[in-house]
């Protein structure tokens, strides 16, 4: 990274723009016929201009029939096939870079689904976001535009020199000034790009950040009346994104300030060498104008040029960023072993975990058997580890040592995939997607699954209650994150999720938080069918919903501390009994408030 940073075209940047060039190979053929429509853009201003002499010394001049009848003619056609040339450079270098954009926005969407947990715990959300939205569009700039600027301009300096040489090698000696001055000005500018384009990303991911923290708690932001707040921050981060597009903008401003500067030298040269005395008497008027004409042809062309590098060194700094996430490493799978079915014989050996980045153990020493078709609950205070223990089982982090024994093997031995068919899980933030109400229930590798079965699933979750009301029944579209739902819809939604896997493993973290108390009793019962001869942990704040589990794990600080049933634990009149008597105190005082 240092060496993106230090703005030079080193090998590291070279790398990264034959990557991001890379992207455009598939579309060769249609490169080929958009860089001849470049070159053609390009070369038509060049022949015009080369066409100035004989149209100053012969037609205006000696009168010449010939081009008196043929110039007109040859002019509209110059600019009929540049003009052919700059439609096919312009829709063709659009349809690569549209295609380049696409293919990179896949790359990093699928990057971030086989991305580990860990990543999206050390990253903000909208950092995530504006990859997607922001920064795969600056590659477009780097990967296509600038190629086109490089390549049609390129062509028109190239060409003007050809035609100043042509007609004058010596008026040429005035470029002498022109060239270093803009090299060393192309230098300055690239590196003053690059250091700000990095910023400008950073700055882009947490402008979409603040958006969607505050749009996402919009009724959070009004009860506690925090407008201001938002408002506040999101004026000084804009504010910051602002200045540094504006020094983006000060930087172009200078560069063509000084190319202008020296462009007017230099053609002061030219009109300088022209009239020496020994000169002005050996120069056609034609001559002087075509070669004028190239080299104010020449001055915008090395101007745009210059400027090419914001889009270059913008483009190399969001493909920097990219690739970055591209290759990271996917999820550890180290397993070899296909699991059909578990019997859900689960043991937890000594399990320890630090949590990547972390400074702390959440989880010190944890045993814990879970038999066959039994329920196991974790109760304990908010961050005594029982979602960091359950949280292991589908390995979304892993544990730094000890190990977790499924149906007698190390349950790393088992592919990733194959063992979170085992798991179905529902949890307290309950996800749902912008589709209709049966794509949520039969989500993913459900997604085959009948019509009749969906139902049967939203039955046995209560949830066809307010299905059948809806406009289309299971077919109804439910909005972003179900927000045409109340919670308590939603959480039957996801528990019909995960009636409908129908997995060994039960994962519940807090599933019928959501409810009210008939809806509870209900997706009670229904609960108990599902958990029937299936491997249950249950994570619970109110002890009343996991009285009647097979056993009880009490935690505290990452450690248990207690485990029986809870007619056991209640005699044992420990951390358990304590907080049932706590909660049994708080519901007498909510019901003699009542």
């Amino acid at each position: 990274m240092s060496s993106q940073k230090a703005g030079v075209w080193d090998a590291e940047s070279w790398r990264v723009y034959r990557r991001l060039l890379g992207y455009t190979r598939r579309y060769w053929a249609i490169g080929l016929v958009t860089l001849v429509g470049m070159a053609v853009d390009g070369g038509g201003l060049v022949v015009f201009t080369k066409l100035l002499q004989p149209l100053i010394d012969q037609l205006f001049a000696k009168k010449d029939p010939y081009l008196i009848f043929w110039m007109p003619i040859w002019i509209i056609m110059i600019f009929a096939v540049r003009g052919v040339g700059t439609f096919i450079s312009s829709y063709g270098i659009a349809y690569i870079g549209r295609n380049v954009v696409q293919v990179m926005q896949r790359d990093v969407f699928g990057a971030y689904l086989r991305l580990p947990a860990a990543f999206f715990g050390a990253e903000a959300s909208g950092h995530q976001v504006s990859r997607i939205t922001y920064t795969s569009e600056q590659v477009a700039s780097a990967s296509t535009d600038a190629v086109k600027i490089v390549v049609t301009e390129g062509v028109t300096v190239v060409g003007s020199l050809y035609v100043m040489l042509y007609y004058s090698p010596y008026l040429t000696m005035a470029l002498l000034i022109m060239v270093p001055a803009i090299a060393l000005i192309a230098t300055v500018v690239s590196r003053r790009y690059r250091q700000i384009s990095r910023r400008i990303q950073g700055m882009m991911g947490s402008v979409t950040g603040t958006v969607e923290e505050s749009v996402g708690a919009h009724r959070e932001v009004r009860i506690y009346g925090g407008q201001l707040h938002e408002s506040t921050r999101f004026d000084e981060i804009t504010q910051r994104a602002k200045r540094l597009n504006l020094k983006i903008a000060a930087t172009n401003a200078s560069s063509s300030t000084a190319i202008q500067t020296v462009a007017a030298c230099a053609l002061a040269a030219l009109v300088y060498l022209g009239t020496r005395p020994s000169v002005i008497d050996s120069i056609s008027p034609g001559v002087f104008v075509a070669v004028l004409t190239a080299m104010g042809t020449m001055m915008p062309s090395l101007k745009r040029l210059t400027t090419v590098q914001a889009n270059i060194q913008r483009g190399l700094s969001a493909a920097t960023d990219l690739f970055e996430i591209i290759d990271m490493p996917a999820e550890t799978d180290t397993g070899s072993q296909e699991i059909t079915r578990t019997r859900g014989d689960i043991r937890f050996e000594d399990i320890r975990m630090i949590y990547p980045r972390g400074e702390f153990e959440a989880l010190r020493g944890v045993d814990l058997h879970c038999a066959p078709g039994t329920v196991t609950a974790l109760v304990g205070r908010s961050g005594s580890g029982k979602s960091s223990l359950v949280s292991l089982l589908p390995r979304f982090y892993a544990p730094s040592s000890g190990r977790i024994v499924l149906d007698g093997e190390d349950y790393q031995e088992y592919t990733l995939r194959s063992l979170r068919r085992q798991i179905a899980w529902v949890g307290q933030s309950v996800v749902l997607f912008d589709d209709t109400v049966a794509n949520n229930i039969a989500y993913g590798e459900l997604a085959g699954s009948s019509e009749a079965d969906i139902i049967a699933a939203a039955e046995a979750a209560n949830a066809m209650e307010f299905i059948a009301r809806m406009p289309q029944g299971i077919h109804t579209q439910i909005g972003q994150s179900g927000n045409m739902l109340s919670g308590g819809q939603r959480q039957r939604l996801a528990i019909a999720r995960a009636i409908l896997k129908n997995a060994p493993i039960l994962v519940l973290d807090e599933a019928t938080s959501a409810l009210d108390t008939e809806s509870e009793r209900l997706i009670q019962q229904a609960l108990q069918r599902l958990m029937k001869d299936r491997t249950t942990l249950v994570i619970a704040h109110r002890l009343s919903t996991v009285e009647g589990a097979d056993q009880i794990a009490v935690m505290d600080q990452g450690r248990i501390v207690e485990r029986g049933t809870h007619a056991e634990l209640i005699a044992l009149g420990g951390h358990y009994a304590a907080l049932h008597r706590m909660q049994f105190h708080d519901l007498a005082l909510d019901q003699s408030g009542d």
